[in-house]
C-alpha cells in the first residue's frame, strides 16, 4: 500500500508495506521461507547480483516478506526506508559497527538498556572506541560530553527503566552541530507515541520484540532512517555480519503490528491509572511515569510524546527484599524480562536486565536496588489492580503469598 497523506496510523499498522499476493490473492503477505531465489537465466542473476535489476537472490541480502516489515515500520516512522534485524541487540550492534572506531567517541543515556551499555564498556573499548554515559534528560550534560571526536549520540527516551526524557530535538541540534549523527531507541513508545525523525534524530531503533510485535514470541530489530545513504551504509554491514531477520519472524511481528495502535491504547490507559493508585501505596516511595505532572519531564513529555505509554517505574522503601516479596506475591502479573505485550510483567532491574552494568554504574544512572519496572498490559484494569495491591500489602508482612483466592479465580 502506498502511503496517503489521508490515511491514520490506525490504517497504517494494518495496510502500510503490505497488498493482496499477486500469486494466489492472499490477503496476508506471504511467508517466503527459502533461503535462495531461481533465476530466469544467467544474464538475469548476474544482473540482480550487479545491482542493475532490481530482484531477490539470496534471504540474507533480501526477502520479500522481510522487506514487507521494514516497508511497514518506515512508514509507520516517516523514514525512507528500514532494515529488518534478527534481534534489538543486531540492530544496536549493526549501528555501533558502522558508525564507531578506533579513536571515536559515543555519547550515551547513562540508564540505558543494560547490554547496550556493556556491548560499548566491555566490546567496542577493546577497539579503542570511547564512550561516555551521561542524563541525557538535562541538555547540558549533552553539551559537556560531546567532544570533536564524537560520532554518534545515542539516547533512549524515556530511558530503560527510569522513565528520563530527553528533549530529543535540542540532542539533535547538539550532534549535529558536532557532525555526528542522533540515534534514537524508540522501543518504549513504538511510533504510535513519538516520532523522533520528526524531531531531527537520524537513525530510530526498535527492539521489535516489545510493542512493535507484542506477543512475547518473537526477538526481533529494526533500523529506520531519513537519509537514504545511512541506511545503505548500515545494510552493508549487517548483511556482512548475517544479522539479519528469518522470514517467519518478520510475519510474526507484521501480524502484531496490525494490532498495535489498540494494545497501546488500552495498556497505556491501564498504565495511568496504575501509577496513580501505586503511588498511594505506604510501602511506594516514589513512582515516574511520564503522564504523572509530578514526572520531572512532564512538559517535555507532552511535547514531543502522542501518550504517555505504558511502562512504570517505582521504588519500594524495603528495596532489594521488598522487591522480592512484591514479586513473589503477584498472580495477575507476571514475572518476566521484556516489555510491551498483551500481559503485564513485572522485573527487577537491578538483579536483572541492568546487572551487567555493575552497581557503581547503576547507582550513577539512577537505577537504585528497590526500584521495580512494570510493563503494564491489556488485563482487566481491576484485576491488575488488585493484584499490585495485594502484593504490596505483603511487604508490611514480611513475607510472599497471601491469599491469592480472590484474583482471576486463582
Amino acid at each position: 500500500m502506498k502511503k496517503s497523506n489521508k490515511t491514520g496510523f490506525e490504517t497504517d499498522c494494518i495496510h502500510a508495506g503490505q497488498h493482496p499476493d499477486k500469486l494466489f490473492g492472499s490477503v496476508s503477505v506471504p511467508i517466503y521461507q527459502c533461503s535462495a531465489f531461481a533465476f530466469d537465466s544467467a544474464a538475469q542473476g548476474a544482473a540482480r547480483f550487479s545491482g542493475t535489476e532490481a530482484g531477490y537472490k539470496y534471504t540474507r541480502l533480501g526477502n520479500p516478506t522481510i522487506c514487507a516489515l521494514e516497508d511497514c515500520v518506515a512508514q509507520l516512522e516517516g523514514g525512507v526506508a528500514g532494515l529488518a534485524t534478527a534481534t534489538g541487540m543486531a540492530a544496536i550492534s549493526t549501528v555501533f559497527m558502522t558508525f564507531l572506531g578506533a579513536g571515536l567517541h559515543l555519547v550515551s543515556t547513562g540508564s540505558v538498556y543494560g547490554p547496550t551499555r556493556t556491548l560499548i564498556e566491555r566490546e567496542f573499548s577493546r577497539f579503542n572506541v570511547e564512550s561516555s554515559f551521561i542524563d541525557t534528560s538535562d541538555i547540558a550534560n549533552v553539551k559537556k560530553a560531546v567532544k570533536a571526536n564524537t560520532k554518534l549520540v545515542y539516547i533512549e527516551t524515556p530511558a530503560n527503566p527510569t522513565l528520563a526524557i530527553s528533549d530529543i530535538a535540542a540532542c539533535a541540534k547538539i550532534a549535529h552541530a558536532a557532525g555526528a549523527l542522533l540515534v534514537v531507541d524508540n522501543t518504549f513508545c513504538s511510533p504510535m507515541l513519538q516520532k523522533p525523525l520528526e524531531f531531527g534524530a537520524d537513525i530510530v531503533l526498535h527492539s521489535m520484540t516489545k510493542f512493535l510485535n507484542g506477543h512475547a514470541d518473537v526477538v526481533a530489530g529494526i533500523l529506520v532512517c531519513k537519509d537514504p545513504a545511512v541506511i545503505a551504509k548500515m545494510k552493508g554491514v549487517l548483511v556482512q555480519m548475517g544479522a539479519t531477520m528469518d522470514p517467519h519472524q518478520a510475519w510474526l511481528v507484521l501480524r502484531g503490528i496490525k494490532t498495535l495502535s489498540m494494545r497501546v491504547n488500552a495498556a497505556q490507559e491501564n498504565a495511568m491509572k496504575l501509577a496513580i493508585d501505586i503511588g498511594k501505596h505506604p510501602a511506594v516511595a516514589w513512582v515516574k511515569y511520564p503522564g504523572l505532572p509530578s514526572h520531572p519531564q512532564f512538559e517535555l513529555a507532552k511535547k514531543q510524546m502522542n501518550g504517555f505509554g505504558a511502562m512504570i517505574s517505582f521504588e519500594l522503601k524495603g528495596g532489594v527484599a521488598a522487591g522480592q516479596i512484591l514479586m513473589d506475591s503477584v498472580k495477575v502479573c507476571t514475572l518476566a524480562v521484556s516489555l510491551g505485550g498483551i500481559e503485564t510483567l513485572i522485573q527487577h532491574p537491578a538483579s536483572m536486565t541492568h546487572a551487567s552494568m555493575g552497581s557503581e554504574n547503576r547507582k550513577a544512572a539512577g537505577i537504585t536496588d528497590g526500584l521495580v519496572r512494570l510493563s503494564v498490559g491489556c488485563e482487566s484494569y481491576q484485576d491488575l489492580r488488585e493484584d499490585l495491591m495485594r502484593s504490596l500489602d505483603q511487604i508490611a508482612l514480611g513475607k510472599a503469598g497471601g491469599d491469592s483466592s480472590q484474583v482471576c479465580g486463582i
